[in-house]
């Protein structure tokens, strides 16, 4: 039992190297075995696409599907390479027999190719001792070849059709797992090159031609069936261009782009060629200004090249590849046809070259690099470029001149949008065109950008999202050559006022804003900052009476507690929110508020928003259903636990006899300090020039009436302590201004200075 657990355990050792030695298309061959084991052993499952002869050991992606190339394809089953059946017997129990490679053709019915030795007196080679593999051409591939030249080839036998049997055989035998991606192999035939890609879908292509059954064993090397008669390169992708007629337009364009030396370089490359009429068609003016910039030139030509080689054999769905420009492009096929970008334009394929292949397409590719930048706009901007043109705001962006498009989608253009007065709708729409290119990698949280309009807006950065204002950048961000483009999920609203101003506007916050008014904190709703407000509307406080109210002004901690719970420093909009996961935002009273975005809703603490991102010069509110209350504080006094209840019902609030609440520093707080001056009741306008350094300030004094007290208003920023800003200002309220005493001097004077030089004047006027 252990030599048996050895012996199968070494089996599958052994198994496993040869897996991993495996190629691609060793690998597409094995999943075909095993999707037809219920057909027998040695069976694969194979897919034909309807209306062809076309089969192909396919992918699990196409399997799924049940497509090649977006045409519907049935399954069939047939015996793997190397095996055959047996009458009466399941599946294809039998190795097919091993002969020399002139009849191996025969077992794997590449008669033509047979018949082909025979006449160009190959056969006597490809019987004899050696090495060789013969890439040899299916029965089909022989009829599709050019009439012309097959009867050239079979005219003149010895030479022609000699040399060309010759160019398909390589002497050395290769299994596919010996062909590698980018293997040039010498051929028989004056030793001229033999292009193999081998690529990850399985296929393995020889100068293009795709091996449609391989590994034919024989005793003196091994056959490769191809799907095309294969011809001899000599020329280089420059070569090519240069000598096609068809190519002239390109040719110039690459020359002028100064990449015509590049297309003789090893490569290897993939060029998509654009026609002289596909040039035509974009027009004279497009094609003055790409000729006019030579970087925007460059990149046109690089767009077209891929820094591999694509056969059209080996593309069996849509794929996205880099090309030498930098950007994407989709490479597909519809039936016979390949895409670009979905688009079927090539019109001749599989141009081989000693360092590459060439398309031939009806359509020249034109990247977002050279792109002025409302050519950047795409379907899903549509809107935003209609109305942009229409209300002449296009007309007025000058081609030198760089700009960014913050574009809403389509989606954003709402009746009512569109329904606004055409002025009002342009001044929007100035607010999403930057003055500046800014690409995404260059946006910065805290960053300011200016609009056309002179409006400024503020950038946001998150963890999964960039935002600008209340609107977040959607995937798709371009640049072109004089500007860049970014998708915004909605119309972006630039701030206009402060938080206290939308919310003493709104007229639905006046319980909140009396709250914050006892509280010490209304300052803090004016000044500038960038801070998230969480904001209870008067319906929040509709339980509650006068004397409720009153009990929650005269504990100024409890109230504080409260109310910085709804307060938190940096700016947060709904948009900005990772989906499906709890967002922490540490609050100013210093417990976390408990932010999450699902539903296409936001919630806080579990509590829905009424409204979110109204954006204000000094942050963003959110209106809120519900009092928001840190769970982690307990209360102390049971009136004050009822009057929570009645505000609070999405937590249970804890009570704890005795609990008294914390001060809270308020170092996030500008305060405000009030100094009073008790003027004298008399007023008398007095004079007097100090003459000094040539700065002169005027300070003017005053007095009459009845006694008045006037207001010295100093501003301090800082914590709890006041530091004098320097500037002293003097309000009198109800006094007649008829007689005015000016004072000339020197302009730090401070409010004792300033009160004995007051003084000092009403003796002199009263000696007079």
């Amino acid at each position: 039992m252990k030599l048996l657990f050895v012996a199968a355990f070494a089996l599958f050792v052994l198994s496993t190297f040869d897996y991993a030695d495996s190629s691609a298309y060793d690998k597409i061959l094995t999943h075909s075995r095993i999707r037809a084991k219920k057909e027998g052993p040695n069976v694969c499952a194979l897919q034909q696409v309807m209306g062809t002869k076309k089969k192909y050991f396919s992918t699990c992606r196409n399997w799924y599907h049940g497509s090649i190339c977006g045409k519907e394809a049935t399954v069939l089953y047939e015996c793997c390479p190397g095996y055959i059946k047996l009458e009466g017997m399941h599946g294809c129990p039998a190795v097919a027999p091993i002969d020399h490679v002139y009849g191996s053709l025969g077992l794997v019915k590449a008669t033509s190719t047979q018949n082909y030795a025979d006449m160009s007196k190959v056969r006597p080679e490809i019987e004899g001792p050696g090495s060789f593999t013969f890439f040899a051409p299916s029965n089909e591939a022989w009829d599709l070849l050019d009439q012309s030249i097959r009867d050239a080839l079979v005219s003149n036998v010895n030479i022609e059709l000699f040399n060309a049997l010759h160019y398909h055989m390589v002497n050395k035998r290769l299994l596919t797992k010996d062909l590698k991606n980018g293997m040039k192999l010498t051929s028989m035939y004056s030793d001229l090159g033999l292009h193999i890609n081998h690529y990850s879908n399985g296929v393995v292509t020889v100068n293009c031609a795709r091996i449609i059954y391989g590994n034919q064993i024989a005793t003196n090397g091994v056959v490769h069936v191809i799907d095309r008669v294969i011809t001899s390169i000599t020329s280089s992708l420059r070569d090519y261009i240069e000598i096609e007629e068809d190519l002239t337009t390109l040719a110039d364009v690459i020359q002028t782009a100064g990449l015509l030396d590049k297309l003789a370089e090893p490569g290897p490359y993939t060029l998509f060629a654009p026609t002289n009429d596909a040039f035509d068609k974009i027009g004279g003016d497009t094609m003055e200004r790409l000729l006019s910039d030579k970087d925007v030139l460059k990149a046109l030509v690089n767009f077209h090249l891929l820094g591999s080689v694509h056969c059209s054999e080996a593309i069996m769905a849509g794929t996205s590849y880099e090309t030498l420009e930098g950007n994407n492009i989709e490479i597909g096929c519809d039936g016979d046809s390949l895409t670009v970008n979905g688009i079927k334009m090539v019109l001749k394929k599989d141009i081989v070259t000693t360092n590459g292949v060439i398309h031939l397409i009806d359509q020249v590719l034109i990247p977002d690099s050279a792109k002025q930048v409302m050519e950047l706009l795409g379907s899903s901007q549509s809107t935003f470029g209609d109305m942009v043109s229409e209300l002449g705001l296009s007309t007025e962006m000058r081609a030198d001149t760089e700009y960014t498009l913050l574009a809403p989608l389509n989606a954003a253009f709402t009746d009512e949008v569109m329904s606004m007065d055409q002025r009002d709708l342009k001044f929007i729409l100035e607010n999403h065109i930057l003055k500046n290119k800014i690409s995404l990698g260059e946006l910065y949280n805290g960053q300011q950008l200016e609009t056309i309009g002179g409006k400024i807006l503020r950038v946001f950065i998150y963890r999964t999202a960039v935002c600008i204002e209340n609107s977040c950048l959607i995937r798709g961000s371009k640049e072109g050559s004089n500007g860049a483009l970014h998708l915004m999920r909605t119309m972006i609203k630039p701030a206009e006022k402060s938080m206290f101003e939308i919310l003493t506007e709104n007229g639905s916050f006046k319980i909140f804003l009396s709250l914050m008014e006892a509280a010490g904190l209304t300052d803090l709703l004016r000044q500038e900052g960038g801070f998230t407000l969480f904001a209870p509307s008067d319906k929040v406080f509709a339980a509650l009476t006068e004397r409720d109210v009153n009990m929650l002004k005269g504990d100024k901690n409890a109230l504080r507690t409260i109310l910085l719970y709804h307060l938190s420093n940096g700016i947060v909009i709904g948009g900005g929110l990772e989906g499906g996961v709890t967002n922490l935002l540490k609050s100013l009273q210093g417990s976390n508020l408990q932010l999450k975005f699902a539903d296409n809703a936001v919630q806080v603490n579990s509590v829905q928003l009424s409204e979110t991102d109204q954006m204000a010069t000094n942050g963003v509110i959110h209106f809120v259903d519900q009092i928001l209350y840190p769970e982690d504080i307990p209360v102390g006094s049971q009136e004050l636990l009822s009057i929570l209840r009645k505000l609070i019902t999405y937590i249970q609030i804890k009570f704890v006899s005795g609990y008294r609440y914390q001060e809270i520093p308020l170092t996030f707080m500008k305060r405000i300090i009030t100094r009073v001056v008790q003027q004298s009741p008399e007023i008398k306008k007095v004079t007097r020039v100090i003459e000094g350094k040539p700065s002169i300030t005027k300070v003017t004094r005053v007095i009459e009436g009845q006694p008045s007290i006037t207001k010295v208003t100093r501003v301090v920023s800082g914590p709890q302590y006041s530091v004098s800003s320097g500037t002293t200002d003097i309000t009198l309220e109800g006094v007649d201004l008829s007689r005015v005493t000016t004072f000339e001097g020197n302009a730090n004077l401070d409010s004792k200075q300033l009160t004995r030089l007051i003084q000092s004047g009403n003796r002199r006027r009263g000696q007079n």
